[in-house]
């Protein structure tokens, strides 16, 4: 009598609208928990490992999985043999790449299905290197000329590692694969080749130069173009520009990141720009044009009269070239009223006289001083 199967969105753990993503997670959580190599001989975690790959062959298959919905089990019985689920079934190999990421980690052991912990060396590496700039030089941009240590493909050797005149050889242990494959279970697994360390070939007689590494460190100036508009983080990518790659295949790309000072006056967010300007009382209350600088040229900026402090004013496109849309952010200028430390006797003179007519143009009984407000606050 066939076992009644449990439900494939049950066996994961998902909602029946889980998105491609959110179920290949939980196979990974549910291959990762029932793995045989983490339950030596327990039946029953391996038969949970086959259920949960099987929901997943399902499940990670729209047209199967279309079925599926539609028709329950019975639709998607012929996808099967006769004796139902087998790993002969199983069509996502390629997907434990993803999957089982760390799971040669955890046993000690290369990628599962034919991958290795290392690639063989192909392209030469990428290199990183940090480029400071001053927040001036991110707004104008800059051609700045940089120096850089790199592996280079060896003259001698042309990158082969082998003396000239001798070549390398196809390794004996890995027969050129670079990689040494076993049987565990119903699983292959494959390990780097301990031998030619994952490069397929050895050196018998290594080149003088180079010391068999088919690479030398040597020392190269750069112009880099720096855009206007360029931000923190940014990343320009100079294409192989990076170390060599070694028996011929090509250089590695360089990537430079950018760096960009902090600025005594101006804040960047994106492409605006924010500072601080300081206003006098009079500035402030009369109104008035002033100057102020700008990363470009200093700029007039109006003060309307009654203008409270900490108030932030605009100056339209006078921010940082904005690289996606071809424009200028604002700079939004915060004013900050400054009161003088010394007053002369005739400033003190004006300035009480200036407080007697204020006294007497407010009228008490029409509004409460802030004070008397407070109070009432605290009294309630």
């Amino acid at each position: 009598m066939e076992t009644m199967k449990r439900d494939y969105y049950e066996v994961l753990g998902v909602n029946r609208d889980a998105s491609d993503e959110e179920i290949k997670k939980a196979y990974r959580r549910c291959a990762m928990q029932y793995h045989p190599d983490r339950n030596p001989d327990n039946k029953e975690a391996e038969d949970r490992f086959k259920e949960c790959s099987e929901a997943y062959e399902i499940l990670s298959d729209s047209e199967k999985k279309r079925l599926y919905d539609s028709y329950g089990h019975e639709g998607i019985r012929q996808s099967f043999g006769q004796n139902g689920f087998s790993w002969d079934d199983f069509h996502h190999y390629n997907d434990f790449s993803d999957i089982f990421e760390n799971l040669g980690d955890i046993f000690g052991l290369g990628s599962i299905f034919g991958g290795t912990n290392s690639q063989r060396e192909t392209q030469g590496r990428d290199l990183l290197y940090n480029l400071d700039l001053t927040l001036k030089q991110a707004y104008t941009g800059v051609e700045q000329k940089i120096e850089i240590t790199r592996n280079e493909t060896c003259d001698n050797c042309k990158g082969s590692g082998a003396k000239t005149g001798t070549s390398r050889k196809v390794c004996p242990t890995c027969r050129g694969t670079g990689q040494q494959r076993f049987q565990r279970g119903f699983f292959t697994y494959a390990q780097t080749c301990s031998h030619c360390k994952g490069q397929g070939s050895i050196i018998s007689q290594p080149c003088e130069t180079c010391k068999g590494a088919g690479l030398v460190p040597k020392k190269k100036t750069l112009s880099v173009k720096v855009p206007a508009g360029i931000d923190n983080g940014n990343r320009l990518k100079l294409r192989g520009e990076g170390e060599g790659g070694k028996n011929g295949y090509p250089s590695g790309d360089l990537y430079v990141s950018i760096r960009i000072k902090d600025h005594p006056l101006f804040q960047r967010d994106g492409a605006d720009l924010y500072c601080d300007i300081p206003i006098s009382f009079v500035q402030a209350a009369l109104g008035a044009e002033i100057e102020v600088p700008t990363l470009d040229e200093n700029a007039k900026l109006k003060i309307p009269s009654g203008t409270q402090s900490h108030t932030i004013l605009t100056l339209k496109a006078k921010g940082m070239p904005d690289l996606r849309y071809s424009r200028k952010g604002d700079l939004h200028v915060r004013v900050i009223l400054q009161v003088p430390k010394k007053l002369s006797g005739k400033q003190k003179e004006l300035l009480n006289e200036y407080a007697k007519l204020s006294q007497e143009d407010t009228n008490p009984s029409a509004s409460k001083s802030f004070f008397d407000k407070i109070r009432d606050v605290f009294s309630e």
